[in-house]
């Protein structure tokens, strides 16, 4: 397996891990980033809020924009931009929920991948996973 697919995978266990982890504990979630620093270290990455309640989208603008200065100094190899979304799944077009994490590397590696989920009395269960090749903007 390639490095930026291999890198990219690591970067996004760990912020599925978060993702899941707010689900659980409040239902729902912010946008947010995590990136993967050229040492191999993965942070999560936040972006400041102008309101209490920002659109989703503002907040996943600043954090692509924050990502593509970062790329262009060199601050990170890999990013990932995490949202709650709903959207039809593959084989039944019915709406779910789903954890979306669009995946960026320094090698052109780019992909939005999606957990679908349902939250039933406070339980997350997470169901199918698909993906999608992404639009790599932040490294170029």
């Amino acid at each position: 397996m390639e490095p930026g697919k291999l890198e990219s995978q690591e970067l996004m266990n760990y912020v599925k891990s978060i993702a899941k982890q707010m689900l659980s504990k409040q239902g729902e979630f912010l946008p947010f980033g995590g990136a993967m620093k050229p040492n191999g270290e993965v942070i999560r990455v936040d972006v400041v809020q102008d309101e209490d309640h920002q659109q989703s989208s503002k907040l996943i603008s600043k954090l692509q924009q924050l990502f593509s200065a970062s790329a262009r100094e060199g601050k990170y190899k890999a990013t990932a931009i995490v949202y709650d979304v709903r959207i039809p799944l593959p084989e039944t077009e019915i709406e779910s929920d789903a954890i979306a994490i669009v995946l960026d590397h320094m090698s052109g590696y780019s992909v939005v991948v999606f957990f679908a989920y349902m939250l039933q009395n406070g339980q997350l269960e997470i169901g199918k996973i698909f993906a999608q090749v992404g639009d790599p903007a932040i490294f170029k």
